[in-house]
């Protein structure tokens, strides 16, 4: 088929007819991302969010508000547009159909219209800058890769994704536990003290101690971490799915991070010689980590930080590793959810952070399939629930429900009492007006 030949089917794609639903073919394609913005993008759900309660009738709704939000737009050929913005639904979603982007990204709420952004400048007071923005974390998969030895790179199995699990309950945790309210008008210094109350791993591939844990012991949110996630989770799966202590390559890592040369040559000695270990019925990862701690843990070793060293394998295993740089400043970008991977296909939904355990990366729907799901559905143009006939249905219907409706509940409920106590604030201060100007006439 001809690029023009696919260009003309692509509206009515029942691409050869619902019973050839499976000749769609794998992966990315640009007209198949045209026909996915045209019948299943959350187009008013992304305005609602972006919108935080501002797109109402409510008269203290902040009319510029959603006009004021920067997007961001990959095109084919790695086309890059910054600095667009659109003052209703329908501006956003003519746009994202007519430009067809390979990726959106939102970026900060600013004090002015963003496509405007060159004559404020020429103003020279600065009145053009980021004054609200998501907080967010970001944490890639590749910055696992010392250790886990499933994949490299953007691949994920179920043998590594529990890495990003345990990133999403240390985070999620610990922001409702200490009240964090993440407000989008954080500014930047209290972005940075957020982001540092997460910091611990500071390593680089050059450095054989990544973790740094002060103090005699650990703070009362690493503590939980540790004993509630962390430890479990790198026992019971990760030190035996990925074979971390299974051979010397690996367990030298390991040894690498004990600071006293005597104890981790004492431990390499024996897992070297000891050959039963490797033919009992146990796990030889287990068997070599309960030795490990035990030596450790002992008690008898007179090297500070030896007790210590158990956690900080621990945590150089499994801590979430975070962007610093996008959780602190204002105008970094945030990929936008649903947006499709140009790579792999996979469209990018939301994750319920009740149930990360459950959450399956290999079976997030793909473009393709989604295109096969609308042909077995088959297109009409009077079609109402093409979203509801397809596997990204669910996600979408999460992202309303658990996210999407509260979050809205909230803003109203925010701008109604900002609202009234405004016009108390004007009530109280006529009435002092009266009082005083009964005193001047009396």
């Amino acid at each position: 088929m001809t690029k023009e030949e696919a260009e003309s089917r692509r509206d009515d794609m029942v691409i050869d007819g619902a019973e050839q639903a499976n000749a769609v073919p794998d992966g990315f394609d640009a007209n198949y991302l045209r026909i996915y913005y045209g019948k299943l993008f959350p187009h008013a759900d992304m305005f609602k969010w972006m919108s935080y309660g501002n797109d109402g009738k409510h008269p203290a709704c902040d009319r510029s508000y959603f006009g004021r939000r920067e997007f961001s737009f990959t095109l084919e050929n790695d086309i890059y547009i910054r600095f667009q913005s659109f003052n209703s639904v329908t501006e956003l979603e003519n746009s994202i159909k007519e430009k067809c982007p390979f990726k959106i990204d939102i970026g900060p709420v600013y004090s002015a219209d963003p496509a405007k952004r060159h004559a404020y400048a020429q103003g020279g007071d600065n009145v053009f800058t980021p004054v609200e923005r998501e907080l967010v974390f970001d944490i890639d998969i590749t910055d696992y890769d010392d250790v886990r030895y499933c994949c490299t790179g953007a691949d994920v199995c179920l043998e590594c994704w529990p890495l990003m699990t345990i990133a999403i309950k240390v985070i999620d945790t610990a922001l409702r536990v200490a009240g964090v309210v993440c407000t989008a008008g954080l500014t930047n210094e209290q972005r940075a003290a957020i982001a540092d109350y997460f910091r611990v791993y500071k390593g680089n591939e050059n450095s054989h101690k990544k973790i740094s844990l002060p103090g005699p012991v650990l703070h009362p949110f690493l503590a939980r971490s540790y004993t509630e996630v962390l430890k479990g989770f790198f026992e019971a799966k990760l030190l035996p799915n990925q074979n971390l202590l299974s051979c010397q390559e690996r367990y030298e890592k390991i040894l690498e991070m004990i600071p006293d040369a005597s104890v981790a040559s004492e431990l390499r000695g024996r897992w070297q010689e000891n050959k039963r270990a490797s033919m009992s019925k146990d796990d030889i990862n287990l068997v070599r980590w309960e030795q490990l701690k035990s030596v450790l843990q002992s008690g008898k070793q007179k090297t500070q930080g030896l007790r210590r060293c158990v956690e900080e394998v621990v945590f150089s295993y499994t801590y979430p590793r975070l962007d610093m740089e996008v959780s602190k400043h204002m105008n970094h970008l945030l990929k936008a959810p649903f947006c499709v991977h140009p790579k792999t296909g996979r469209v990018c939904v939301p994750i319920d952070p009740n149930n990360c355990d459950e959450f399956d990366p290999t079976t997030v729907p793909t473009l393709s399939q989604l295109l096969e799901e609308l042909n077995r559905v088959g297109l009409r143009e009077d079609a109402k629930n093409e979203l509801d006939g397809t596997s990204l249905g669910e996600s979408v219907k999460f992202f309303r429900t658990s996210f999407l409706q509260p979050l809205l509940k909230s803003c109203k409920e925010e701008i109604e009492s900002s609202y009234n106590a405004k016009l108390q604030q004007s009530k109280n201060t006529l009435s002092w007006s009266d009082v005083s100007l009964k005193v001047l006439v009396h």
